[in-house]
């Protein structure tokens, strides 16, 4: 009898499998695919939580980090992922790739650095080497346009994904000029008072990371990723409103379980500096046009900023059924 019913519920597990092929409406939902240039820090703590979100509405999440934003581009490229997170204007108008970003995650904030010892201003890395986060990545772009600005020239460009991995070599003195990000210049401020110095930046309103998918995913998964973008406005305006709630969606989902002591201190000081570049509106047509701007500037795209077309590099649908579940702010 026992062997009788294990037969049994075999065919009808196999029964069920061979009817969800057949009927296109019974089969397996495949999962959303996120490729992230990057390494899961305290800087990512939010888009986390967001995503542990999405999930609990039923869209089957899985994320995938990689070294660079280069390669979490080329995986969506190339089918392998289905979204990218990372500044993508360059490939999409070099490459002419059909993808297009379909929200802003994060307006650029950075600090370029310099070691004082070797470096006092930005005449003086005429003729030498900096390190920035990736290729065509906005830490790029702003040290490319402050290079023209101050009528120098870099002898190389090294990339080293990971503010806190650009950090680390300088207080190590492996690097002696980068770029970093507000917990960067803390920690540098910390642990080796007077031997780093900020250089001027001035005022930048750019896209530092924004979600990006091939034009075909977008169409035919509309739902999903709405659901994925309200989770997002969700989130960021819960930190933006407090900064402590990034502490508490940490506990809450079990985010970062190998974070150290002074990495979850971080998280609260990180995001009352930070929130000032979370859009609260997912950036849209207003972002795109900031970012013509800075970009065209910098090098990272050609042309004259007005004009490029924000359906040549946007695509609203998925952020504007968002916004108007959860209002405009």
């Amino acid at each position: 009898m026992n062997t009788y019913l294990r037969r049994l519920r075999v065919s009808a597990v196999a029964a069920a499998f061979c009817l969800s092929a057949a009927i296109p409406g019974l089969a397996l939902a495949e999962p959303m695919r996120i490729a992230f240039g990057d390494i899961a820090t305290v800087e990512s703590v939010h888009l986390l939580a967001a995503i542990e979100r999405a999930k609990e509405q039923g869209v089957d999440v899985q994320v995938t980090f990689l070294k660079s934003e280069d390669i979490a581009a080329q995986a969506v490229v190339s089918g392998q992922a289905d979204i990218g997170i990372g500044g993508p204007y360059s490939l999409l108008q070099k490459v002419k790739a059909p993808i297009r970003i379909f929200m802003q995650l994060s307006k650029l904030q950075f600090y370029p650095v310099v070691n004082t010892e070797f470096y006092k201003e930005w005449k003086d890395l005429d003729g030498q080497e900096i390190a920035v986060h990736s290729r065509g990545s906005g830490t790029e772009a702003i040290m490319r346009l402050m290079a023209d600005k101050n009528g120098i020239k870099y002898s190389n460009i090294s990339y080293v994904p990971g503010a806190e991995v650009r950090t680390g070599a300088l207080l190590q003195g492996n690097v002696k000029a980068t770029i970093v990000d507000s917990s960067g210049k803390r920690v540098l401020e910390k642990e080796a008072p007077g031997k780093f110095g900020f250089l001027p930046l001035g005022e930048v309103s750019a896209t530092d990371e924004a979600l990006f998918a091939n034009t075909d995913y977008l169409s035919k998964n509309q739902k999903d990723v709405a659901i994925l973008v309200e989770s997002i406005l969700t989130t960021w305006r819960e930190v933006a409103a407090d900064p402590k709630a990034a502490v508490a969606l940490r506990e809450k989902y079990k985010l970062l379980p190998d974070a150290t002591p002074d990495m979850v201190a971080d998280i609260e000081p990180y995001f009352s500096e930070a929130a000032s570049t979370l859009p609260l509106n997912g950036g849209g047509e207003d972002a795109a046009r900031d970012d013509f701007d800075f970009y065209t500037v910098s090098g990272a795209l050609e042309g004259k900023s007005a004009d490029l077309k924000v359906e040549d590099f946007w695509d609203l649908t998925a952020l504007n059924a968002a916004l108007a579940k959860v209002g405009t702010k």
